[in-house]
């Protein structure tokens, strides 16, 4: 393997006391992303990166291959405003998908309403969210640049094409939520960050405005904040009749949450709790009068729909409409007047339909090794109005690129929309589920796929994923660069975690807070189960995660280096002790704990990645990712990881510990076609080398 030189990064002598443990963090000046110093040395670790990545022999073959898988037209589930139906279309290889303007859901041909690849001349300007008025008349959609979460508001007139003075700037981490009349919307915002803070300064709690059309963002009205210090995040919504404004409030990230409501028919009148509480999860599914229909795991780890009167809200006047079930219950939509209801069967959707009385209709067929796709917001990934039967949804698998769906409630009838037709056979593909038994006991889900051709050979390449944190649930879906380490003869493996969203709350909290090394041994787990199973061999498997799973792989990587034969930890929380002091770390306390509660301090320290190397321990080749404008998990997290793992690397150890940092790039947000394909092929070529040679082309 390529013998890199290596590039010494100048070591501080900051040491911090947390209660009364004294621990050292020599690389903080790497924290300051603007810093000359800071620059130069990203320069010089990309370039020491893209030396390694050049010799490796396959790596223009695979961006070719890469390019042509990723090259097939896709289209998001069409959705209904005012008789008007728009849909997201990406022709193939477009850096943004455009938003089109289409006669009917399986119109082929439609106007572009929205092209957001005119924004840019990179296309590093994303359109991450829009909404439409009621009457379909009016757009409103947010821009974000360089991967922020920072967006900027505008409105377009769908008529005309044309945009309306209205510009609504420094949102964050919400939608708009249109008035039924079309006057103006309600969004979240932060307080302007100081210059120079954007990208890594601790922001404020989120508030909830209302902007006027037609008004200076100046002038547009508060409409909620949160109590001095608390650790609020709100969200807006405006109910399916247009009659009242929820605002949807939980602690940080943690999923169960408060709900207050505004009688936006009646003004004047203050908000009026309908859950006055965090004991439980609530979200709205819609509301016939004052009667509110939402989604909740009181007394239902798996959850459940309850219906409950705002004039009569307290628990014991809830009316379980339809009751919890072994699988879990995901989400709802009202759909002609019956609750289309996505379950989650062993981290698989399945769809249920019922009467709003909770009298049962019927299923939805789905593949055994399936999901649904959900929408960027985390909704429930099904479209449908109150007022129409049509219900249209997106299917996936780890082999389907996606397939589009419309079922009639009235008449029963499901017909396929559009069917994704890519570079890629899928009848040459297997997926299926196993259980790995846990260290404790427990079962845990492994989804595993491969070309029918592959068997266990005890040396077949592993690409290991997992991510097993605050109540995401990991389903079956299509994933490009996955796909082509399959092609090339790997096994592609993803882990359903306990932290995760898959089997509900009991689920999320067995690893969450003090719970949260049981994440990282699940996955120890499942790399156990490949060497031992007759599949591969430690120096065989690549573990891969993002965010919080990048978090996941650095634990890992840090604790039992042995199970492993490359790692690729992204945009990862790589340092627990400080991960609340930048952009909006505070929120993720209720999934990690605090650094500054005595108690809850010594989870973090045992498993923080920074904190946990070991000099001249043999860890595998290791390319750590981020990007330059992460405001989310701030790089500084991923440079001062990659710095101390090459400080602890012995002299005469040839191992790649890499650091790649995308520029223009953030967490994830809008990346650019273009530059996700450079980066995927980047990660393709570095496993190739990292796990002994390429992998087996696809037989002809």
């Amino acid at each position: 393997m390529l013998q890199l030189p290596c590039i010494p990064t100048t070591r501080g002598q900051q040491v911090d006391d947390y209660h009364g443990e004294r621990v050292a963090d020599p690389y903080r000046w790497l924290e300051d992303s603007n810093d000359p110093e800071t620059l130069s040395w990203v320069k010089r670790q990309n370039e020491r990166t893209e030396a390694f990545l050049s010799r490796v022999p396959t790596r223009e073959a695979i961006r070719a291959r890469l390019t042509q898988i990723w090259d097939y037209p896709k289209a998001g589930a069409p959705f209904e405003r005012g008789g008007h139906w728009f849909q997201a279309r990406n022709s193939g290889l477009q850096d943004q998908s455009v938003l089109y303007v289409i006669a009917a859901p399986d119109d082929e041909a439609g106007e572009v309403l929205l092209d957001p690849n005119l924004l840019s001349d990179d296309g590093t300007v994303a359109v991450p969210d829009v909404a439409v008025s009621e009457d379909g008349s009016l757009l409103a959609y947010a821009t974000s640049a360089e991967g922020s979460d920072w967006t900027t508001w505008r409105v377009r007139d769908v008529a005309s094409k044309v945009d309306r003075a209205d510009v609504v700037e420094w949102s964050k981490f919400g939608t708009a939520a249109w008035r039924r009349d079309g006057s103006g919307f309600y969004y979240s915002a932060i307080e302007r960050p100081k210059a120079g803070e954007e990208y890594t300064g601790k922001v404020g709690e989120l508030r909830i405005f209302f902007h006027a059309l037609g008004t200076a963002q100046s002038d547009d009205n508060l409409v909620f904040e949160a109590p001095p210090g608390r650790e609020w995040v709100p969200h807006a919504s405006v109910s399916e009749d247009g009659t009242f404004l929820v605002i949807s409030i939980s602690i940080g990230t943690a999923p169960q949450n408060r709900l207050e409501v505004l009688d936006l028919s009646r003004p004047g009148l203050e908000f009026v709790p309908l859950v006055e509480d965090f004991e439980s999860t609530a979200h709205v599914v819609t509301n016939v009068g004052t009667t509110f229909f939402f989604v909740t795991d009181d007394n239902a780890p798996r959850q459940r729909l309850v219906a409950v009167d705002l004039e009569r809200p307290g628990r014991q006047n809830w009316r379980e409409v339809v009751g919890e079930r072994e699988d879990v219950l995901l989400g709802a939509r009202n759909c002609g007047g019956r609750l289309v209801c996505h379950y989650l069967q062993d981290a698989c959707s399945r769809l249920s339909v019922f009467d709003l009385d909770g009298s049962p209709v019927g299923e939805l067929p789905l593949a055994a090794v399936a999901s649904i796709v959900q929408d960027s917001n985390g909704g429930s990934g099904i479209e449908g109005r109150a007022e129409s039967s049509l219900v249209h949804f997106e299917v996936s698998s780890f082999t389907d690129p996606g397939t589009l769906w419309s079922h009639d409630l009235t008449t029963g009838q499901t017909r396929v929309l559009r069917s994704a037709a890519g570079p890629i056979t899928t009848d040459d593909y297997v997926s299926e589920r196993i259980m790995v038994t846990a260290s404790d006991g427990a079962f845990v889900p492994l989804f595993l796929t491969r070309r029918r051709d592959v068997t266990p050979s005890g040396d077949v390449p592993v690409l290991l994923y997992g991510y097993g944190g605050f109540n995401i649930a990991i389903t079956p879906k299509f994933d490009k660069a996955n796909m082509l380490f399959v092609e090339r003869g790997g096994l592609l493996a993803v882990a359903v975690l306990r932290g995760g969203g898959e089997y509900g709350r009991t689920w999320h909290d067995a690893g969450r807070l003090a719970h949260k090394q049981r994440v990282f041994d699940d996955f120890c787990d499942c790399a156990r189960w490949l060497a031992s199973s007759g599949w591969s061999r430690p120096e065989k498997i690549a573990i891969n995660g993002a965010s919080n799973g990048g978090l996941l792989v650095g634990a890992c990587l840090t604790q039992h280096p042995e199970l492993f034969g490359a790692a690729v930890p992204e945009v990862g929380v790589m340092d627990t002790l400080r991960f609340h002091k930048f952009t909006i770390g505070w929120a993720w306390k209720s999934d990690f704990g605090d650094p500054d509660d005595p108690e809850q301090y010594p989870w973090l320290r045992a498993y923080s990645p920074l904190h946990n190397i070991e000099p001249g321990a043999d860890y595998p080749p290791t390319l750590v990712m981020t990007g330059d404008h992460d405001d989310r998990v701030v790089p500084g997290h991923s440079f001062k990881f990659a710095a101390a793992l090459q400080a602890g690397q012995r002299p005469d150890d040839p191992t790649p510990l890499l650091i790649r940092v995308g520029t223009s790039a953030g967490h994830g947000l809008g990346k650019p076609t273009s530059k996700s394909i450079a980066e995927r092929a980047d990660v393709l070529a570095f496993l190739d080398a990292a796990l002994g040679g390429a992998t087996a082309p696809a037989p002809n």
